[in-house]
């Protein structure tokens, strides 16, 4: 029998599938002893709690628009909403193509590490385009992102204070900035948005850039390197897509199912329920299992198999409802971007050195991912 608490201990623990598996048989609506969270493993119980945000409130996360429920997440969203549709996506697209076919060339020849030479700086050169960021602070936004993301993954704020205190005058440099000189940016979109007839204060846009820093580069990060990760391992899968480039975004959605970038979101529970039985009181904290979920086997064929020949309309790599990932369009479209140049590129892949996860349980991702690329 598997250990339930490996699924809560990630740092040690390479692969959580069949963690989660045993715990979807056994034990779906799970109480860690340790600690009192709760896991929920199975597809219908995540997809509820996700819907059920009048019982499963976002508001302890403590960001804007992810930490809060509505009626003030309804217009939080539509302030940047707008800057996520297919239309604005579209619009930079032709940057985000020329930004990944720069990284690709740049390859050395045969073996490369793609996460600092792709993974990494890829996503974050773009969304630091979208915001209106300068180039020279690249490199400060991705050790912010990973910050952020180690105090969303349980780290305490003392272990990243002194990374994440900077963030904020840098923020309120470019908040300032952005009320003397027009640009047109996600920042100065922010900046200039009202709600309920009322500007929002520095604090709240410095939450919303915060956020914005984290959706827009840390799925995309693990996405890329878990579909390469697969690919490795699949040298038909590479040959397939090679041949048959419609295929090339059920690649994306398939990795995003098979092995989720977020594993789990948090949720606090606001009143007493019952799911399987099992009593779930207020002030609870409840792990929302997104990656346990996406192989549940009542809801996926052969569910522990990559497949570009499934029904992905359901899967829940980005969450649902209200909080539905605000980066998953930009992650869709840079998950296309970056498997159709290396197909263009490369006739196959194959590992050129030990991997490295990251040292997570709620992101699924590398710190390195060693590959050889062979010539088209």
């Amino acid at each position: 029998m598997n250990d339930p608490l490996a699924a809560f201990a990630g740092r040690t623990v390479d692969d959580p599938y069949p963690s989660y598996k045993w715990l979807r048989e056994n034990a779906p609506v799970y109480r860690n002893p340790r600690t009192g969270e709760w896991l929920l493993s199975r597809f219908e119980d995540v997809y509820d709690a996700l819907r059920n945000h009048a019982v499963f409130s976002s508001t302890s996360l403590g960001f804007p628009l992810i930490g809060d429920d509505p009626p003030r997440h309804t217009r939080l969203r539509g302030l940047v909403n707008r800057a996520f549709t297919s239309t604005m996506i579209k619009k930079l697209t032709p940057f985000i193509e020329s930004t990944c076919h720069e990284l690709v060339d740049a390859f050395e020849a045969g073996e490369v590490d793609v996460v600092p030479s792709l993974t990494v700086p890829f996503p974050v050169i773009v969304i630091a385009r979208m915001m209106g960021i300068s180039d020279k602070d690249r490199a400060r936004f991705k050790l912010w992102s990973d910050a952020l993301t180690g105090l969303l993954d349980g780290e305490t704020r003392g272990e990243l204070g002194s990374v994440i205190n900077e963030m904020f005058p840098y923020f309120a440099s470019e908040i300032a900035r952005r009320r003397t000189e027009a640009t047109d940016d996600l920042i100065a979109a922010v900046v200039g948005a009202e709600i309920d007839g009322e500007s929002l204060g520095d604090e709240e846009i410095i939450g919303f850039c915060l956020l914005l820093l984290v959706a827009g580069n840390e799925t995309t990060t693990n996405l890329i390197g878990n579909m390469l990760n697969v690919m490795t391992d699949r040298p038909d899968l590479w040959a397939r897509l090679r041949e048959d480039r419609s295929l090339v975004e059920a690649a994306v959605e398939e990795t995003l199912r098979f092995d989720s970038p977020v594993q789990y979101i948090y949720r606090k529970a606001l009143s007493d329920i019952e799911i399987r039985g099992e009593r779930i009181a207020a002030g609870d904290r409840v792990l929302v299992g997104f990656a346990a979920a996406n192989r549940d086997p009542e809801n996926f064929e052969d569910p522990d198999t990559f497949s570009l020949d499934r029904d992905l309309k359901r899967h829940l790599a980005f969450g649902h409802g209200i909080h539905f990932c605000l980066g998953a369009p930009l992650a869709r479209v840079e998950g296309r971007v970056v498997l159709d140049a290396l197909l263009d590129r490369f006739s196959g892949v194959s590992r050129a050195g030990p991997l490295e996860r990251l040292p997570s349980h709620l992101l699924r991702g590398f710190h390195h991912l060693p590959l050889r690329f062979e010539p088209a």
